[in-house]
């Protein structure tokens, strides 16, 4: 297994954290980050204010992502009209340190960090579960490392790998590794 299709790891029941390496420069993966044209190839549009504090509103819409394919059941009903969550950025450290919250599904946060390494940039991602209830955190990872890997074409140049089969596949062993993990 390539060291960007490992999977990330709960250190906790409350936290996954992922590790990459993607080609840089650092400049550039941060405005695929930041930028809502082009997070929305891999993630999510919609508008961030790039400051502490900065509201985010995030637009996903897997119909962009993945056209071809049938979504499960659950994400149907958004899957061509989209789905808007908010957030508000906690971080923003140009180009090294991205921050934001989502405020659904309880509460969580999102933390990038990108180390210039060379031409390549090393990006780790931590996503936090802050609210009481954190059963959703397996979803987070499966989403995350299949986002990643989209993430990951667009920066080489290369087609994106499929999405929902890749979604499905690892969403098993992230409930499971999430089952695993030690408590806070």
């Amino acid at each position: 297994m390539k060291a960007n299709d490992q999977p990330g790891t709960f250190t906790n029941r409350a936290e996954v954290r992922f590790v990459r390496t993607l080609p840089g420069p650092i400049e550039r993966v941060w405005d695929y980050l930041t930028d809502p044209g082009k997070r929305a190839r891999w993630f999510a549009g919609g508008p961030m204010e790039l400051r502490p504090g900065g509201r985010v509103t995030f637009l996903i819409r897997h119909k962009n992502l993945a056209p071809d394919e049938i979504p499960p059941a659950e994400f149907q009903a958004s899957y061509d009209s989209g789905r808007t969550v908010s957030g508000t950025v906690t971080r923003c450290e140009p180009p090294r340190v991205l921050a934001f919250t989502f405020d659904h599904y309880g509460h969580s946060e999102a933390t990038f960090e990108l180390t210039a390494q060379g031409r390549d940039v090393h990006l780790v991602l931590t996503h936090r579960g802050t609210g009481s209830d954190i059963s959703y955190l397996p979803g987070f990872g499966a989403g995350w490392h299949t986002h990643l890997a989209h993430l990951i074409a667009q920066l080489e140049g290369a087609p994106r790998p499929p999405f929902w089969p890749l979604h499905n596949q690892l969403l098993k062993a992230y409930e499971k590794s999430h089952a695993a993990a030690p408590a806070k």
